[in-house]
């Protein structure tokens, strides 16, 4: 495992409960050199001082540099940690989806609020609809079939779909990808009610067509 050590003073911010480490926080890294060029993987994280800070999600290509997964020593980051906050964030917001028209776009997952930093999910149609995917860092990435299977297994949608913000998984080192990685991919074209008003969206993409 990765070991990231954080500059004096820079800790703060950190230990405070923000998960975020950018590159000028950054000390060194020690370990294996494949594992610092692989993004996603997992590091300790710890003060100047040797004193543990937390487990994170490290990527050498992008300036956050690691994002926190855990404060807690104990606890180890697995597919269990994957399907625990998945479920979490589903069951935060199903009385939302739940009351939601067929035709809305709605929160499922919201990175760092769920402790999945650089992922968002939204639903589309509900159980019998779509959910879009956007993996927007190394870590999610690197976890991401554990967790579209938990995305299967608590809301009982069959369809995944992701969507690929070129611009981000560049700036993050990752590869352009987008597709169904569950089920069917959603229409070009769907009809989506935006603060009240129906228009009509390329859910792939977020493109919105001009009336």
């Amino acid at each position: 495992m990765l070991i990231i050590t954080i500059k004096q003073g820079k800790e703060k911010s950190l230990l405070a409960g923000d998960p975020l480490i950018y590159a000028s926080a950054v000390d060194k890294v020690d370990g294996k050199p494949q594992e610092k060029m692989k993004p996603g993987s997992t590091a300790i994280v710890q003060t100047s001082g040797h004193q543990f800070i937390g487990r994170a999600a490290y990527n050498s290509k992008s300036q956050i540099r690691a994002r926190i997964w855990t404060y807690k020593e104990d606890e180890p980051i697995d597919h269990a940690m994957m399907k625990r906050r998945v479920k979490e964030a589903v069951a935060k917001r199903a009385a939302l989806v739940k009351k939601a028209l067929p035709t809305q776009l709605v929160p499922v997952v919201r990175g760092d609020e769920d402790g999945l930093s650089g992922l968002l999910v939204d639903s589309y149609g509900g159980v019998d609809g779509y959910l879009i995917c956007q993996f927007q860092s190394g870590g999610v990435d690197a976890w991401k079939v554990a967790i579209v299977q938990a995305l299967l297994a608590e809301t009982g949608c069959k369809n995944v779909y992701e969507r690929c913000d070129e611009l981000i998984r560049k700036g993050e080192g990752l590869p352009l990808f987008s597709g169904a990685l569950a089920g069917d991919e959603p229409p070009q074209r769907l009809s989506v009610n935006v603060d009240g008003k129906h228009v009509f969206m390329d859910v792939r993409t977020g493109f919105k067509y001009p009336k």
